[in-house]
């Protein structure tokens, strides 16, 4: 059995990598951490043109209907490049709760980007300010919802607001709040695998260029043994998060478990290459101006992100 992604699933990888690598994406974050969201949704366009927008909606809705695998291919890459805004929810979570709904087309064309608040594991809405539209998902329906007060976040670029049901747009409405749940889980672990990625690739390329005492500092065995023990720790997640994508797609009774503990193992490899990188980089990498602290704010501000590690292990245990 062949676990590797095909050639099709690497080269829409590769189209995401070339589209973000190009686009000034920590200059989008920051900008978005300050309010202004122009440059991030310039960011968000180029996903649109990619279809990464359009891949969980319906394709009566000119969505493409895609495989979760296919999800998770575009979501760790976008957790390597650290796109700003409602990711998960508008793109993975949004079109599960929005599943008959026309409004689903807009979110195909990356006209709406939306937000969703699910309690009580995900009880605020991540960007409500500027999404075009807010949900909140209870107990097997949907509703619409306003933005209430916003609430402080490790992340300046991932505000957080609490959410209040519009009681002008009706009635709430049936949706699969449980599998938008798996989703919203899955979606952010591909997230962290990819954050933890890149910062595993930066800290190698420092480690090759910084010298101390005379040394390149990658040649010392602790600064090795360190940034191994990260690139073993992503690989392990990985294989964990692709498996929670096949479970989803066949309908497993053993979804739950293997998305927690994808979530689980995503969550330590990305805390892991965190505090790996700011050791390897030192002081410097935590500084505002270094690229890297807007991907360990990111990656704080992920961990508790639709099921916090604690949760997600609970039920790994519950269903052993």
């Amino acid at each position: 059995m062949n676990f590797e992604i095909d050639e099709q699933q690497r080269d829409f990888a590769a189209s995401i990598d070339a589209a973000l690598g190009a686009a000034d994406v920590p200059a989008a974050v920051r900008a978005w951490g300050d309010g202004d969201t122009a440059p991030g949704r310039k960011v968000w366009a180029q996903l649109t043109d990619l279809g990464v927008t359009a891949l969980l909606v319906p394709e009566k809705f000119d969505g493409i209907d895609a495989h979760p695998v296919d999800l998770v291919v575009a979501m760790e890459r976008l957790g390597r490049w650290n796109v700003p805004g409602p990711v998960a929810e508008s793109i993975a979570v949004a079109p599960v709760l929005l599943r008959d709904d026309d409004r689903s087309a807009a979110l195909a064309a990356g006209e709406l980007i939306a937000t969703v608040a699910m309690p009580p594991l995900t009880p605020r809405a991540v960007d409500a300010d500027t999404a075009g539209l807010i949900l909140l998902a209870t107990e097997g329906t949907v509703a619409d919802a306003e933005k209430g007060t916003q609430h402080e976040s490790v992340d300046p670029a991932r505000k957080l607001f609490e959410v209040l049901k519009d009681t002008a747009s009706g009635d709430a409405r049936p949706a699969d709040v449980e599998r938008a749940f798996e989703f919203g889980a899955l979606a952010t672990s591909a997230l962290l695998v990819g954050a933890a990625q890149a910062m595993l690739d930066a800290s190698v390329e420092y480690a090759k260029q910084r010298s101390q005492f005379g040394t390149v500092i990658g040649t010392y065995q602790a600064i090795k043994h360190k940034l191994a023990d990260v690139l073993i720790a992503v690989e392990l997640a990985r294989p964990l998060v692709y498996g929670a994508a096949l479970s989803l797609a066949d309908g497993s009774p053993d979804t739950g478990r293997d998305v927690s503990a994808a979530k689980v193992a995503a969550a330590d490899a990305a805390l892991l290459a965190a505090r790996s990188s700011l050791q390897t980089h030192g002081a410097i990498g935590f500084t505002q101006e270094h690229d890297l602290s807007l991907l360990l704010l990111r990656v704080q501000a992920l961990r508790p992100a639709w099921g916090d590690p604690t949760w997600h292990r609970r039920r790994v245990l519950e269903a052993l």
